[in-house]
């Protein structure tokens, strides 16, 4: 019998949840995704050192502002990485969009396509490009102009029905859906334990594929944030699954049976009518671990870019 990581990518798309292009070449994903946080950590990796000399000599070209200047090379080396990935995944590749313009819809929208410009310049297409932006009502009103402009998009930090819904009325590409982020505030909330069927994640991100399932949309369902690979068993079958290099090493080297747990009805019903603005945010409201842990990660996401920033500064 051939591994779990085998079996998984005979029904679920593999993502690398990963920056480092080492681990990429050893479980050849088909796509791979990046935020600030990895970022950062691939930064620190020696054989980046390039990566970043290359996008510090670029900003210096574009301003001789040293504020802007720190801005473009970020922006730069998101893309010089992207690009690398690329050359060892046959998808694509997701690049975030800055966390601290994750409540303004017209920053996000130029962010996006100011990256859309450095891959095309890069000569990647924007075909093989997905732009990450936080699932905040203004991220996903920027992500449906995007999309109408041919640019894809990954909405991330995603927590809740309210947020998947209105991402597929809004025709977003894709959503990734975040697991062991709702484990780890369910348990801190609750004081209990959880089984990988009974994991307060996985129930969610189960509600939202079949219910996309249930309705027609097409937007992509991408489970991210794993604890264990229990949970990425119970969402065998799910569109695409992002998933860390430990976690994917334990499936390569599990060589148990796997079954498929998410299958799509074939019995697809009229979709409801659209969310609003305001039910929106009333829904985020009465959701306290949504709103929480939307808040704390683009809150953590923007502390690991401005720490990336830090070191860019000092090269420039």
């Amino acid at each position: 019998m051939s591994n779990k990581l085998s079996q998984l990518k005979e029904f679920t798309t593999i993502v690398a949840d990963t920056g480092d292009i080492t681990a990429i070449k050893d479980f050849l994903p088909e796509d791979a995704t990046t935020n600030p946080s990895l970022m950062l950590k691939a930064a620190q990796i020696p054989e980046y050192a390039p990566f970043l000399d290359q996008a510090v000599a670029w900003a210096k070209t574009q301003s001789n502002d040293k504020d802007q200047q720190i801005l473009d090379a970020g922006d730069m080396l998101t893309v010089i990485v992207g690009t690398e990935i690329l050359k060892y995944v046959p998808g694509r590749i997701s690049t975030e969009v800055d966390a601290r313009l994750s409540f303004n819809k017209d920053a996000t929208l130029a962010k996006a396509r100011k990256l859309i410009a450095l891959y095309e310049d890069a000569g990647v297409s924007r075909e093989r490009v997905l732009i990450k932006a936080a699932s905040t009502w203004e991220g996903i009103k920027a992500a449906e102009e995007l999309e109408k402009e041919g640019i894809n998009c990954n909405l991330t930090l995603l927590f809740s029905f309210a947020q998947a819904k209105a991402c597929a009325e809004a025709g977003v590409y894709l959503i990734s859906p975040f697991v062991g982020r709702i484990l780890d505030w369910y348990k801190k909330s609750t004081g209990q334990d959880y089984t990988a069927e009974t994991d307060p994640g996985v129930v969610s991100v189960t509600e939202i594929y079949n219910y996309y399932k249930e309705h027609g949309y097409k937007t992509v369902v991408m489970g991210a944030s794993f604890r264990n690979i229990g949970e990425i068993e119970q969402l065998a079958g799910c569109d695409r699954l992002t998933i860390s290099p430990n976690l994917l090493d334990e499936l390569k080297k599990d060589e148990g049976k796997l079954e498929r747990k998410l299958i799509p009805t074939t019995n697809v019903k009229p979709a409801p009518a659209a969310v609003t603005e305001a039910t929106f945010r009333w829904a985020m409201n009465e959701d306290a671990m949504a709103t929480e842990k939307l808040s704390e990660g683009i809150r953590n996401f923007a502390a690991d870019q401005r720490k990336l920033e830090v070191t860019l500064a000092s090269m420039l």
